[in-house]
């Protein structure tokens, strides 16, 4: 699904990301996690090209992202609130976002009753602008028109942040049951170790914009991980 060769981000002397080779099949549930300013955003916003690569390449699904907008009909991210149209309700906006991924609008009302928990009553029907919405409740509108999208590959960043805890517990066994249920393929972003490894089938560490873990989730993840951040201290 997605292949990163010799991808490097440099800013006047300093690198913030320098990648030699990471490959994510189709259908794994990736976790990426690291320190403030560890090159997280900027990997995920290389994959989207938002930004250029000093060096290297991003192939997803076979598409070099600098090359062809292909790779965007089967991919669907959320980094943050710029990605939202402010001066729009959530229910327009789930609209425009499904009519952009051609979905009627009755099937569009249809498929948001599926994250009527996960809005817990705070979210539709508020008669309230994106942009009059509390940073979490922004944040569930981003998610929910990310998964809405139903696309193969679904990009987050640190979705858990600004959420309180029981919305952070609804979102985890959400990602859980859709990469479960439809083989799609996560690529998650997050702060949070016990989340992320409850997530993901695999993390991957950054540190000063470099791999330096690698590995299957397992049972003693999270002990490792939070052995590896405590010798950052």
């Amino acid at each position: 699904m997605i292949e990163i060769s010799t991808l490097s981000k440099t800013y006047g002397a300093q690198t913030v990301l320098n990648i030699e080779q990471l490959h994510i099949p189709a259908g794994q549930t990736f976790g990426l996690v690291g320190n403030n300013g560890a090159g997280k955003t900027t990997l995920f916003s290389l994959m989207l090209d938002l930004i250029s690569p000093t060096s290297g390449t991003v192939t997803n699904n076979e598409v070099i992202v600098q090359n062809s907008e292909d790779w965007k009909t089967h991919t669907a991210a959320f980094l943050d609130e710029s990605f939202l149209i402010g001066y729009l309700t959530p229910e327009e906006y789930f609209t425009f976002i499904g009519g952009l991924r051609g979905i009627k609008k009755e099937d569009v009302s249809i498929a948001l009753e599926a994250y009527t928990d996960f809005f817990h009553g705070e979210v539709l029907g508020q008669k309230k602008y994106i942009r009059d919405l509390s940073k979490g409740n922004q944040k569930k509108v981003g998610i929910v028109g990310t998964l809405l999208s139903n696309t193969p590959l679904v990009i987050l960043d640190e979705p858990f942040a600004n959420l309180d805890p029981t919305t952070q517990i609804r979102l985890k066994n959400l990602l859980k049951e859709q990469a479960s249920a439809s083989g799609k393929t996560f690529l998650i972003s997050s702060h949070d170790l016990q989340h992320i490894t409850d997530v993901c089938d695999r993390i991957v560490v950054l540190h000063q914009g470099k791999i330096v873990r690698d590995e299957v989730t397992s049972p003693d993840t999270l002990k490792e991980l939070e052995g590896f951040f405590s010798e950052q201290l």
